[in-house]
């Protein structure tokens, strides 16, 4: 299911199950900005930790990096952020909004006249003027012009200016990839649609290092790559999609781009960038810093500068994707449940534990089930309140995939009844072999 209430209907069950609430909410909140709650960051961290092992823990060619939010101010001279990451920014001179020029036709303001209960029936916008996404502070007492840094807008200049720090370090040859998970920051004129589009947000990138010559099969290596692994999370393959960019699309360092695009209930969006830099952060941060920035081939001697094949993924971006995806509602011997038919191996619960009632010693044998999945790493959750249907659907909505029931056959032979959330399947399990009946089905490929 994605129509147009989707988005509506995820904000509100995100806020009631505790996966994300508005920042700073009870002061009116942040403008865009999103805090995680308990069952939020644990599907974040789950999430994570699939894209860290697909891209480092299960390559020998792509080493790990955790660079500084704060960089040196020339770092964003050279790479053109200061100078090119910009908007063109116009404002209505009836309401004061402002608004990106080039997707005014997106926005409920703009140049068709508002509808709104005592608003202006049409904007009047003034001329476009430039507006830099960076978000700059100062560092030490003094705020001059100096002492400028700026919060990081991307995690990659952090790779490049130290390619030859990992390189050297991890003994590493071309090709090889630098990967990092982490914050940034852009002051966006018009973020909107949930988690979509933030001013804080966190990404996933990784840039590959090639020779000049072979970065054209690495593009196409890693776009493949990347597309199988979002399929791999139970995103489904019809709501994903291609888009190449035109000529006129590319970016001032880009060969090639390739979107992977999902289809949001508010239409096709990237959800993921692939793209050809060729050799130009290395070469401007090699000009800039006056440092040589060369690979030399230990075997042949060869010097050059590598081209930089990068995949580029949006944390916030994903998870939301996953929750889109995941959501749907359904009819059940006549009763309507809300489902988040979350992968296993990213849903922040694995197993909800219930006795079926509370009496005869069944509430301490659910509650002692629980405590030992927990022991054994696997997030369990006890819930004795409320009808067994109750529960149920609690944890559908939670996006919980098994919910085990102690029943009064559990006394007599020590089993216990495992159900299915997407199948509503149930069986029967000896209490002792549940962690391992789940743990089979929590494998990540």
């Amino acid at each position: 299911m994605a129509d147009k209430d989707t988005m509506e209907k995820l904000v509100s069950l995100a806020k009631r199950r505790g996966y994300i609430f508005q920042s700073s909410e009870i002061y009116g909140g942040t403008g865009s900005v999103w805090d995680y709650g308990p069952l939020g960051t644990e599907l974040k961290r789950n999430l994570k930790e699939r894209w860290w092992s697909r891209m480092v823990h299960q390559r020998d060619d792509v080493e790990g990096l955790d660079a500084a939010i704060l960089m040196h101010p020339k770092v964003w001279e050279a790479s053109g952020h200061v100078e090119g990451f910009t908007d063109p920014l116009v404002e209505c001179r009836v309401c004061k909004k402002r608004f990106r020029e080039d997707t005014l036709a997106d926005q409920a303001c703009g140049r068709k006249p508002s509808k709104a209960p005592g608003e202006h029936d049409a904007c009047e916008l003034g001329e476009p003027r430039l507006f830099n996404l960076m978000f700059r502070t100062f560092i030490g007492p003094v705020e001059d012009q100096g002492h400028t840094v700026y919060l990081r807008p991307e995690t990659a200049q952090g790779s490049y200016v130290n390619f030859l720090n990992v390189q050297t370090a991890a003994r590493q040859k071309v090709p090889f990839g630098i990967a990092q998970i982490g914050k940034a920051f852009r002051n966006e004129i018009t973020p909107g649609n949930f988690i979509f589009r933030t001013r804080e947000f966190e990404q996933a990138e990784m840039q590959f290092f090639v020779k000049p010559g072979t970065d054209d099969e690495w593009f196409d290596y890693w776009l493949e790559e990347r597309l199988e692994w979002h399929k791999s999370l139970g995103i489904d393959p019809q709501r994903l999609r291609l888009d190449e960019h035109g000529p006129d699309e590319l970016a001032h360092y880009a060969k090639k781009a390739v979107d992977i695009q999902y289809h949001f209930p508010f239409g096709w969006k990237e959800l993921e960038g692939i793209h050809n830099r060729t050799d130009f952060d290395l070469a401007r941060h090699e000009e800039y810093s006056g440092k040589r920035l060369e690979y030399i081939d230990s075997g042949g001697g060869e010097r050059f500068i590598p081209y930089v094949v990068e995949t580029a993924a949006g944390v916030d971006r994903t998870l939301l994707v996953l929750l889109v995806d995941a959501y749907r509602e359904e009819e059940v011997e006549g009763d309507e449940r809300v489902v988040l038919g979350l992968h296993p191996s990213v849903a922040p619960i694995k197993v909800a534990v219930f006795p079926l009632v509370k009496k005869d010693g069944l509430p301490e044998i659910a509650d002692r089930l629980a405590r030992e999945l927990r022991k054994a790493a696997i997030p369990s959750f006890y819930d004795e309140s409320g009808s067994i249907g109750r529960r149920y659907r609690r944890q559908d909505e939670a996006g919980t995939p098994w919910c085990v029931t102690v029943d009064g056959q559990t006394a007599e032979d020590g089993t216990v009844t495992i159900r299915d959330r997407d199948s509503l399947e149930q069986v029967r399990v000896d209490t002792s072999k549940v962690a391992d009946w789940v743990r089979e089905r929590l494998t990540v490929e």
